[in-house]
């Protein structure tokens, strides 16, 4: 099942100035006066594409669209090695999507996020939860340290091969600690060829992570363009080496503040590197979320979840 409805190109777009030397680029799709819709993309540090433009009704959806800081659009990019990360947490984006909500006049958005889309809608939510019409969560993550540990070591139990690659790019000094740490110093390394090894062997591992999957594209992150991949990779290891400057379970344990907000968390069982275990308890914790199961998917979803996810956006725009 592809998306439901055709192409489309924004009405308008423009550069955000988040007031301290970013420019974030955003673009506004569909109806004007429609439904504001939120789309917040994952990685961190995939950018948003033209996909999920397609997942909303054009008719009455009010679709907006963001690259976070330092990836696509954006600027300075995450890419060029001089670009100040300490300007890049999720303090930082949080602060970006507020301001990007009064710049559009927008009163309350539903929000649209996969993995770790999903952390950041749910930190945007609890802050603002008076901003928020619904949430609509597929792949959900909390970026929990434990999260995290499971993604860069422990399903390597699966992958061992894929996992060792993984641990040996990176010095012998380095291998039997904080792995991610060892990447986010990599990708600060003055040596251009130092920092693109390192990105290519993460995504190496990324993909191996995915490589059971039946769907979607073989090598969803070794496949970016050089300068995408470079973003991407130091960004993540930037995000994860802090576990998102998050307390541990803060999101799960404060879900309460959603209350009052309909949300609809969309999660494959198949999907290794983020098991269901999260949204699970997100849904237990968050009076008036529905989880939805998908049997048939991983993280990169199917015909199945994109119909459960299709479905969820149909219903909000009746609210």
């Amino acid at each position: 099942m592809g998306a439901p409805y055709p192409p489309i190109e924004p009405y308008t777009h423009g550069m955000l100035d988040t007031g301290d030397g970013n420019l974030v680029y955003w673009e506004a799709c569909g109806n004007p006066e429609g439904k504001p819709a939120l789309v917040v993309h994952g990685g961190p540090g995939s950018g948003c594409t033209s996909g999920p433009r397609r997942s909303f009704d054009p008719e009455r959806y009010r679709i907006i669209l963001f690259d976070q800081r330092g990836c696509g659009r954006s600027t300075p990019h995450a890419a060029d090695p001089t670009t100040d990360m300490t300007l890049n947490t999720t303090e930082h984006l949080i602060a970006d999507m507020e301001r990007l909500r009064e710049h559009l006049g927008v009163e309350r958005w539903l929000l649209f996020g996969g993995s770790w889309g999903s952390t950041l809608s749910l930190a945007y939510a609890q802050r603002y939860p008076e901003r928020v019409s619904e949430i609509v969560l597929v792949a959900v993550t909390s970026t929990r340290r434990h999260e995290i540990d499971w993604l860069y070591r422990g399903v390597g139990r699966f992958f061992p091969e894929a996992w060792e690659r993984f641990r040996d790019a990176l010095p012998p000094e380095d291998r039997d600690g904080d792995l991610v740490a060892a990447y986010a110093r990599l990708m600060e390394h003055p040596d251009p060829d130092v920092r693109s090894r390192a990105a290519v062997s993460w995504a190496a591992w990324e993909d191996a992570v995915l490589s059971a999957e039946p769907d979607g594209a073989p090598n969803p992150y070794g496949d970016r363009p050089p300068v995408a991949l470079l973003a991407f990779v130091r960004i993540c290891a930037h995000y994860f080496a802090h576990a998102a400057w998050l307390e541990e379970g803060q999101l799960i344990r404060d879900a309460g503040r959603l209350a009052g907000i309909p949300g609809v968390l969309i999660h494959g069982r198949l999907d290794m590197s983020g098991p269901l275990e999260t949204a699970w308890e997100l849904a237990r914790a968050w009076p008036g979320a529905e989880l939805v199961v998908v049997d048939d998917a991983g993280h990169k979803g199917s015909a199945t979840m994109r119909a459960a996810l299709y479905g969820a956006f149909e219903r909000f725009a009746k609210r």
